[in-house]
């Protein structure tokens, strides 16, 4: 009972910090989402400054070049998928009409008995369905930003973060690692270290899976003959970031496609292409890639994405395996003890491209007073 006891009263207040600090992020979380998405893209971006740099760039030349190349690609990607949508929208939404139509013809004729009421009772349930379990997404997105001044809040916010993380990350990391106390901090900075590693890795790995996700389906759908397979290619990269959801509602989308223009043989086909290819990143990409970057348990991984979905919609979703992943590895390197005897290096001045500050003393600081007569 003893034992019960002092475990118990630890456990709560274990807990009781952890509610703390879930209740302040969701307060905060205009300001804790763009910190954490300025996060990766530092972790994306960084090498690429790195490489700048060592070849002669002028690091805030190479900063500037390395963001304003990101947005352009994403911002090409955008207008690719938006410009291919819009052109065949119309026939979509017409070819969509006739297969619903068609479908509701076979099966009032067909031996199931199915009258016209119970039909639209059956739709009118699914329907009802669908709402209920993308509530959770979609309060989840509009409590990010339920306006547009949120949403381009969050956007500078973000942007402005990743400058700044650009150009002096070791300098905000040494001042973090300054607030720990004396003897804590070669452990902290040991830690925090092997937790970029980790966020790094996860971010490189993730943007690999996503292109062999997007390449396989993409050309699946090309050979098929679907009409929007460019765009089914780019929603695939784009839908990989959030793992599992997203890989679910692209492959969808992409056997929605095939089976409103292409009837239910090659609807079925897709179906095929899309499983083969997850079924290859489920069991050959994520445990020699993934894994070895993450070292989370794919058990781990779907209850953490639906937990974070839950309690936080599409960021939840987004955020959580990294976050796990950065965790697992902070308290395996503190557990682990080898930051023991290992001393953190001292701060040094910075000397990034915005300081103009001196760092000795003026001149009249230095200047002797004389003694009062």
């Amino acid at each position: 009972m003893r034992i019960a006891a002092a475990w118990s009263w630890r456990v709560l207040l274990i807990g009781a910090v952890i509610a703390l600090i879930v209740f302040l992020i969701i307060q905060l979380r205009l300001i804790v989402i763009p910190v954490m998405v300025a996060m990766l893209l530092t972790a994306l971006l960084a090498p690429v400054v790195d490489f700048l740099h060592r070849h002669r760039w002028p690091r805030g030349l190479a900063i500037v070049a390395t963001i304003l190349g990101l947005l352009v690609i994403v911002a090409a990607l955008v207008v690719l998928v938006v410009t291919q949508v819009m052109s065949g929208f119309d026939e979509l939404q017409q070819r969509s009409l006739q297969s619903y139509e068609a479908f509701r013809d076979w099966l009032l004729e067909s031996p199931l008995h199915i009258t016209d009421a119970q039909f639209n009772d059956y739709v009118g349930q699914v329907w009802g369905a669908l709402q209920q379990d993308t509530q959770v997404l979609i309060n989840g997105a509009l409590s990010v930003g339920s306006s547009v001044g949120h949403f381009l809040t969050g956007a500078l916010l973000t942007v402005f973060a990743l400058i700044f993380m650009l150009i002096d990350g070791k300098g905000i990391w040494g001042w973090i690692v300054r607030l720990f106390p004396r003897k804590a901090r070669a452990a902290a900075d040991g830690a925090g270290k092997a937790g970029w590693q980790t966020l790094r890795s996860f971010v490189r790995v993730q943007i690999l899976v996503a292109s062999i996700d997007a390449v396989g389906i993409g050309l699946g759908a090309f050979i098929l003959g679907l009409p929007l397979a460019v765009p089914v290619a780019v929603l695939v990269f784009l839908g990989s970031f959030i793992p599992i959801v997203g890989a679910v509602i692209t492959g969808a989308l992409a056997v929605f496609i095939a089976l409103v223009y292409n009837g239910w043989l090659v609807a079925l086909i897709m179906l095929g292409v899309v499983l083969l290819v997850q079924q290859i990143e489920g069991h050959i990409l994520q445990p020699l890639i993934m894994g070895t970057a993450v070292r989370v348990h794919p058990l781990a991984v779907v209850l953490v994405v639906a937990s974070g979905t839950l309690l936080a919609g599409i960021p939840g979703a987004l955020f959580s395996v990294p976050l796990v992943a950065v965790l697992n590895v902070i308290v395996r390197y503190v557990a682990g003890g080898s930051w023991r005897g290992r001393k953190t290096p001292p701060a040094r001045p910075s000397t990034q491209i915005w300081q103009t500050v001196p760092q000795s003393k003026p001149r009249w600081l230095r200047a002797k007073r004389k003694p009062a007569s």
